[in-house]
């Protein structure tokens, strides 16, 4: 595994803020109480590659600077007698707040870290000890200073000697609690660009309206413009709401039939010459539509991060663009389509816990979890994945008005889920009323949404560009964090955008991450280094939240997404290292790995994750579950061994060697490698071959004969190559 993947490097635990903070704005609505403080750990493992010296070494090859070079198949082994000692020079004082040792099955039963400003004799302060030791993975809560660190061992575990695989240091000091000021009236004024229309309002006043913002927003692809097209209840007749980027089309009533446009909410691509590859950035939620063409229905021709939920049609459903042109990639899910629904061209597509009339046809693979009415279960022939239930999920929350003012509701967990959670009335779950969140608006600043934050207040983000200057710190468990229109927040000087602790219940929806000119290590969080607790009962979720390296401008980010909660769910994200755009090249926008899972038994519906340099998504946590995978491997390797020495490229998809339990469904991987089409990538996916990981309906493909994927699967399957792009299929592994 290579260094960016080091589980603890990546599990880290994030900083808070340090100083107390003033809420500017009109709509903040905050409480008033007083955050708690706590210990700012940095991000970046400051032992990493430092000098490292030991007592004694088991032989040649397993010396002390095998645990710390980030690689966790590496390792430093001692004599097999007591007392022995590990040791690295961090090369300066540091305050030391976190250590982080992965032990192999010869550990240290008795061992203490201790420090010293001059590795001397006599010099060093223990910061933990422990006779009691039971060895894997020990995160370590310290406070100490020095320059060296070492870990001392007294007594073996076993008659072998001590040995560590990896040594992680991380510094910081603890730090002051924001302090939260007065909040403001409740039901804040939303921003000209978040459009509410309601029935009374003549057609043509609508459709003007609609036109205008789809003149603006249809080619834009990389602007900063964003927009909401609101809806309240009612019935809105003879209009057509085209669709362009950074737009949220959505119903404000509590129930999806409550907004019924007689009419379409129309994507196509004609902007782009009926490719509709590239039509991003787009949703649709929360009401009903009577296509105007009953025998074309509805179209909707999307490609990543155009997510369609709770929509109810009435009618067929199309989605593929006009002409049929080429399309690749979408999700659907908790909607009814009364019709049959037409992929036509879309290459691979998921829904999710929906009821249709019947679906058309399959290019590469649709997947289905959930679905009442899904085609039975014949992959590769037809090209169909089908579970009948989706094991556990809960819906992304969504805004509606009652009584005129704004609430979000949140749905309840389900398990083992079919079908919609409207269907037999309306969805249960908790409403909140927005007076309970911040609205957060362009030229908010950090610190505000971190006040908010501490002060136990949810955030709603409205449309618009959000430049951050501190991580935005979620440490209250339930804590809702929704976007509507697109909103973007862009880390500035390198900093991480989000941590979350390890608490249950944190809804995350509606938002895209975008890289900073300078690199972050992680763009969102999801629990500190060494997380693990139970959130069985009540999960964190993460839904319609995407990820862009490059594109709008150069943009540079390690890791994308790093799950370190048990049990979390991650319900349709992209994350996006740009193939085209502004800021786009090899050691331009630069990024290792799209998705992160350190978790145990953490769920992903719909993942979309391409183009990163390194292993993709890698997944270290026991009982992971992924339905539905779509990546494209980088476009851009200048060569076979810039892309990587000593191996053939990296994998789309690996499943870490210590991982026992994993399932995954529905996979597919691309290569396009046109700037070298003779690179190969050994493997689309890489996996232990253990009885307790297995993969079900995969699929790798060389588009246009652009390079070449050597095997599906490890070495099973294959090769996907030659310019016919028909893909190779696995219908199982192992």
């Amino acid at each position: 595994m290579p260094p960016a993947h080091d589980a603890a490097s990546s599990r880290a635990a994030k900083a808070l803020l340090s100083v107390a903070l003033m809420l500017g704005g009109t709509v903040a609505a905050i409480g008033a109480t007083t955050g708690v403080a706590h210990a700012a750990c940095g991000t970046t493992n400051v032992a990493l590659n430092k000098p490292a010296t030991s007592s004694s070494n088991e032989n040649g090859n397993l010396t002390p600077n095998k645990a710390v070079d980030g690689n966790t198949a590496t390792r430093w082994s001692s004599a097999f007698s007591d007392p022995q000692w590990l040791q690295v020079d961090l090369g300066a004082v540091t305050d030391v707040c976190q250590v982080v040792i992965t032990w192999q099955t010869s550990y240290a039963k008795a061992f203490s870290v201790e420090v010293s400003p001059t590795g001397a004799a006599g010099s060093w302060t223990s910061i933990y000890s422990t006779t009691t030791s039971t060895g894997g993975t020990q995160t370590l809560t310290v406070s100490g200073s020095g320059r060296y660190l070492r870990v001392y061992g007294t007594q073996r575990a076993n008659n072998y000697g001590y040995s560590i695989k990896e040594l992680a240091v991380y510094s910081g000091t603890p730090v002051e609690p924001p302090v939260c000021p007065t909040p403001p009236p409740a039901n804040p004024t939303l921003p000209p660009n978040f459009i509410v229309f309601d029935p009374s309002m003549p057609a043509s006043t609508i459709q003007a309206r609609v036109n205008e913002v789809f003149a603006a927003q249809e080619s834009n692809q990389f602007g900063a413009q964003r927009y909401v097209l609101a809806f309240q209840p009612g019935t809105y007749s003879g209009i057509n709401v085209n669709t362009g980027f950074y737009t949220s089309v959505i119903g404000l009533g509590r129930n999806p039939d409550d907004v019924v446009i007689n009419g379409d909410v129309t994507v196509d691509a004609g902007w782009f010459g009926g490719n509709a590859t590239q039509n991003f950035w787009r949703s649709i939620e929360n009401l009903s539509i009577v296509p105007s063409n009953a025998n074309n229905g509805d179209r909707w021709a999307v490609a990543q991060a155009a997510p369609m939920r709770r929509v109810h049609i009435r009618g067929k459903l199309n989605l593929a663009p006009n002409g049929y042109g080429w399309a690749s990639g979408g999700y659907i899910a908790d909607s009814k389509i009364d019709g049959s629904v037409g992929p036509y061209s879309q290459q691979q597509w998921y829904t999710r816990d929906s009821s249709i009339g019947g679906w058309v046809n399959g290019v590469w693979n649709m997947v289905f979890s959930g679905v009442q009415g899904a085609p039975a279960n014949s992959f590769p022939s037809p090209p169909y994945t089908v579970l009948p239930t989706t094991p556990v999920i809960r819906e992304k929350p969504y805004l509606y008005q009652s009584g005129g003012a704004y609430n979000v509701f949140v749905p309840n967990l389900r398990t083992n889920a079919a079908g919609t959670t409207w269907s037999g009335g309306s969805t249960p779950g908790t409403s909140i009323p927005l007076s309970s969140f911040y609205v957060v608006q362009p030229g908010a600043t950090a610190a505000s949404i971190n006040a908010a934050l501490a002060c136990g207040r949810h955030l709603f983000f409205t449309p618009g560009i959000y430049h951050l200057n501190q991580t935005l710190n979620v440490t209250n468990p339930n804590t809702v964090i929704l976007g509507e229109g697109y909103p973007t927040l862009i880390p500035d000087n390198g900093v991480n955008a989000m941590t979350v602790a390890d608490v249950d219940g944190v809804k995350i929806a509606g938002v895209l991450f975008d890289a900073g000119t300078a690199n972050s290590d992680t763009l969102l969080t999801i629990g500190p280094a060494g997380s693990a607790a139970s959130h069985a009962t009540n999960p964190t979720t993460v839904q319609d939240v995407f990820f862009r390296i490059g594109g709008a401008g150069p943009g540079k980010a390690t890791n994308s997404l790093v799950v370190n909660s048990d049990n979390a769910i991650i319900d349709h994200i992209w994350a996006w290292r740009a193939d085209h755009g502004a800021g786009v090249g090899w050691t331009v926008n630069t990024a290792d790995t799209g998705l992160i899972v350190n978790g145990d038994n953490v769920s992903a519906y719909g993942l979309f994750v391409e183009h990163y340099q390194k292993d993709e998504v890698v997944w270290n946590g026991q009982g992971g579950r992924t339905i539905f995978f779509q990546n494209e491997m980088p476009y851009d390797p200048p060569s076979q061994s810039a892309w990587r020495t000593g191996a053939r490229g990296y994998a789309a998809y690996k499943v870490a060697d210590s991982v026992t339990t994993h399932e995954a469904w529905g996979m597919g991987s691309y290569c396009n490698f046109n700037v070298d089409s003779t690179i190969v990538a050994e493997h689309g996916f890489e996996s232990p071959v253990t009885a307790g990981v297995k993969f079900h309906d995969l699929l790798t493909v060389s588009l246009g004969g652009k390079g070449t994927i050597a095997h599906v699967i490890n070495t099973t399957g294959g090769p996907a190559q030659g310019q016919n792009t028909v893909p190779v299929y696995l219908v199982s592994f192992p």
